[in-house]
């Protein structure tokens, strides 16, 4: 069974919109073990296609899944590769989600990555990985960050997603704090424009993935402040956590979840356990690595 990773940004740079509305982004990405579960089974030629979407009975944040079928990444990558295909792709989808929804971390964009992959591979497709790339970028920005080649490698993504570049590997244990609370993104980047950085911080972004030198006090996220206004409760929460690690803490993408990175000979047990003790029993906390 098909596993889809989630994803931080351990550094993201973000520029005022395009004329389009779009934002140019610098980020630097990496995979993390949080993984959701994606079963594709083919079903014979005239059979309807069949899609269920469930929490893992060890999802650390489960929500309601209150969003219609149709409107699911996973499925949706499902019905544009029977466009593409110009024939219908018949299959039995199980998602079993641990990735919380709304927490910045790009489950969404990983179950499609996911499902685009499985499907090319079972139906045999003749897709290219370009073209592949090309038709992930519809369904999300961060979707053909998750597709090969090296997909596993962290990346340099820039533009609204297009433009990738595969930097060195990257090993470092972290915590993971997801609040009770999801941070809607087209509202983060609202909030953003209201404020937005007087620098595009792009060559910062690039120097650092380049080396592969992970600096916690270096790290940053221009979509930080925004999230944080949006959703009050998680500056607290943010300076909660630097406070009782004494190390930084950020959030990963539009928010809301935060991420610790741990130096190597940090136990991660013992800073998990400090965290539960200090921070609200309503969030989940959980040591994670980068893969």
């Amino acid at each position: 069974m098909p596993s889809a990773y989630a994803k931080i940004n351990l550094a993201l740079a973000v520029a005022p919109p395009r004329p389009d509305g779009m934002h140019p982004i610098c980020s630097w990405l990496a995979r993390i073990n949080l993984a959701d579960d994606l079963d594709i089974q083919p079903l014979s030629n005239d059979a309807p296609s069949q899609y269920v979407i469930e929490w893992a009975p060890d999802a650390p944040r489960p929500t309601e899944i209150d969003w219609p079928v149709e409107k699911d990444l996973a499925v949706r990558a499902h019905r544009l590769l029977e466009f593409e295909a110009g024939r219908s792709l018949p299959i039995t989808m199980t998602l079993r989600k641990r990735i919380p929804v709304g927490a910045g971390l790009g489950g969404g964009s990983s179950n499609a990555a996911t499902a685009l992959l499985t499907l090319r591979e079972l139906f045999q497709l003749s897709i290219t990985d370009r073209h592949l790339a090309q038709l992930a970028l519809t369904l999300g920005a961060d979707v053909p960050f998750f597709l090969p080649p090296s997909e596993h490698l962290p990346a340099i993504v820039k533009g609204v997603g297009e433009r990738i570049e595969r930097t060195p590997p990257v090993a470092a244990n972290l915590i993971l704090i997801i609040p009770p609370f999801s941070c809607n993104t087209a509202a983060v980047y609202r909030q953003y424009d209201q404020a937005p950085v007087p620098f595009f911080r792009e060559d910062t972004v690039c120097t650092m993935a380049r080396a592969a030198k992970l600096n916690a006090v270096a790290l940053f996220n221009n979509l930080a402040d925004p999230a944080m206004r949006i959703a009050p409760d998680l500056r607290d929460l943010l300076d909660r956590t630097a406070a009782t690690t004494g190390c930084p803490a950020h959030i990963t993408g539009s928010g809301s979840a935060i991420f610790v990175l741990l130096e190597d000979n940090t136990e991660a047990s013992k800073i998990t356990a400090t965290l539960c003790a200090a921070l609200p029993a309503s969030c989940a906390i959980l040591p994670a690595q980068l893969t």
